[in-house]
C-alpha cells in the first residue's frame, strides 16, 4: 500500500538510512528514530500505519516496545532481529509482532514484507463489510474490530486475519499452510509454527477459557476450525 506512514526504530545510522531509502522509493513516508523510548513517543504522537523495530536497541529494546504498543494498538509491527533461533523468533511473535526479518537481510525483502503487512492490515477495507457472528464473538471487517460479549478486543493484524478467515467458513478445517496464505500472505520464510504462536495469543484474548477453546479449535493432525462458541 503506497503512501503509508512508517516508523523505523533502528540505532544503527547506516542501516536506518538504507531502510529509509528503500521504503521512500516504494512511496512511503518514513519517520526514523534511534531508540525504543523515542519509538514509543513518536508512535503515540503520529499514529503510523506500520512499525519497523530493531530488537537490539539501547534503553527500551524492540521487544519491550512491541509489548507496550501491542497493548495499546493493532498497528502492524515488523521486527528486525539478529537472533535466528526459533525460540527467539517465536518470543517476538508471542509479544505481538506480526512478522520478522533476520539480519543480515535484503532491503528488497524488507520492502516486500512491509508491503505484505500493509496489504493484510488494509484488506478489510476492500472486502464486504458484513459483520461475522459466532456465538458471542463478532468480527467487523470494515471497522477492524472484534468483540466478545460486547467487549472490544484488541487484535494484531495477523490475529484478526486468522479469526476472520475461520469465522467466514465456520464448518471448514483450515491447515496451517492455508492459514499462512489467507492471514499472512504466501511467504515461504514463515514457519507453520508461527500460526500456532498467533493462535495461542488469539485464544488468550477471545476465549472464555483459553485451555478449552470454544472458538478457535484444534483439529489434531489437520489444523484449526471455528467452533460454534459457548453454549447459551
Amino acid at each position: 500500500m503506497r503512501g503509508s506512514r512508517i516508523l523505523v526504530a533502528e540505532d544503527d545510522p547506516k542501516q536506518a538510512r538504507l531502510v529509509r531509502v528503500y521504503l521512500e522509493q516504494a512511496g512511503h513516508s518514513v519517520i526514523v528514530v534511534g531508540d525504543g523510548r523515542e519509538a514509543l513517543e513518536q508512535t503515540r504522537a503520529r499514529s503510523p500505519d506500520l512499525l519497523v523495530l530493531d530488537v537490539m536497541m539501547p534503553g527500551v529494546d524492540g521487544l519491550d516496545v512491541c509489548r507496550i504498543l501491542r497493548a495499546e494498538s493493532p498497528v502492524p509491527i515488523l521486527l528486525l532481529t539478529a537472533r535466528s533461533r526459533e525460540e527467539d523468533l517465536l518470543l517476538g511473535l508471542d509479544l505481538g509482532a506480526d512478522d520478522y526479518v533476520t539480519k543480515p537481510y535484503s532491503p528488497r525483502e524488507l520492502t516486500a514484507r512491509v508491503r505484505a503487512l500493509l496489504r493484510r492490515a488494509g484488506a478489510s477495507a476492500a472486502e464486504e463489510g458484513r459483520v461475522l457472528r459466532v456465538g458471542d464473538l463478532e468480527i467487523d471487517p470494515e471497522r477492524f474490530e472484534v468483540r466478545v460479549a460486547g467487549r472490544r478486543v484488541e487484535l494484531t493484524a495477523k490475529e484478526f486475519g486468522i479469526v476472520q478467515a475461520l469465522a467466514a467458513e465456520p464448518a471448514r478445517v483450515f491447515t496451517r499452510a492455508q492459514i499462512l496464505t489467507l492471514a499472512f500472505g504466501f511467504d515461504h520464510h514463515v514457519l507453520e509454527r508461527t500460526v500456532d504462536a498467533h493462535v495461542m495469543n488469539l485464544r488468550r484474548k477471545i476465549e472464555p477459557d483459553p485451555a478449552n477453546p470454544v472458538y478457535v479449535q484444534t483439529v489434531y493432525g489437520r489444523g484449526y476450525r471455528m467452533g460454534r462458541g459457548a453454549e447459551r
